[in-house]
């Protein structure tokens, strides 16, 4: 195992450590969805060791040339980052993809002032980065991932148009969904 691989199974380790333990700081759920999050994390999960395991494609090669590995590395450590900077601000609004919570609030501040999904972004690009420096295999793991990332970005936004129905449209006419300026 190259020192890239080393270190990149070890920024997704920590970095999911991190996101099941803040899970524990966000406020209660109110919605049946959220009853089936385990299912949802653990389907998640076969699916990235399936990729790992090149279930879904024939052997790839890893990248080696060193710019490609310095650009992954960089896009790794810029997704996580954006994603555990968006998860602060959100604090205990927190949670699942499409789950509601008691007492939402509308956050618009920090990464959240010009992305309305900077988590799903910071993941995407996290994931975007981990195929670039270690094996484009995981290009799939992005497809699955950002399909169901968008999915869950269009139902929430019908959610918070419902609940926010002054503060969300000026909100999202002024914001990108998850890509600065673009998309």
């Amino acid at each position: 195992m190259r020192a890239i691989d080393t270190i990149i199974a070890a920024g997704w380790l920590v970095f999911w450590a991190y996101w099941l333990a803040m899970a524990f700081t966000a406020k209660a759920e109110q919605s049946r969805w959220t009853r089936l999050a385990a299912v949802r994390v653990g389907l998640i999960l076969a699916v990235l060791l399936m990729i790992r395991f090149r279930v879904f494609s024939g052997p790839a090669a890893a990248t080696g040339h060193p710019w490609l590995l310095g650009i992954g590395l960089a896009l790794f450590v810029l997704g996580l980052a954006l994603a555990v900077w968006a998860r602060v601000y959100l604090g205990r609004n927190w949670g699942m993809p499409m789950s509601r919570k008691a007492e939402p609030e509308l956050v618009t501040t920090g990464p959240y002032r010009m992305i309305r999904h900077p988590i799903y972004t910071g993941i995407i690009l996290g994931l975007a980065g981990t195929a670039i420096a270690v094996s484009p295999s995981w290009l799939n793991a992005v497809a699955v991932l950002g399909a169901y990332f968008l999915l869950s970005a269009v139902i929430e936004e019908r959610t918070m148009a419902r609940l926010f129905p002054a503060a969300y449209p000026p909100y999202k006419r002024a914001t990108k969904m998850l890509i600065p300026y673009v998309l």
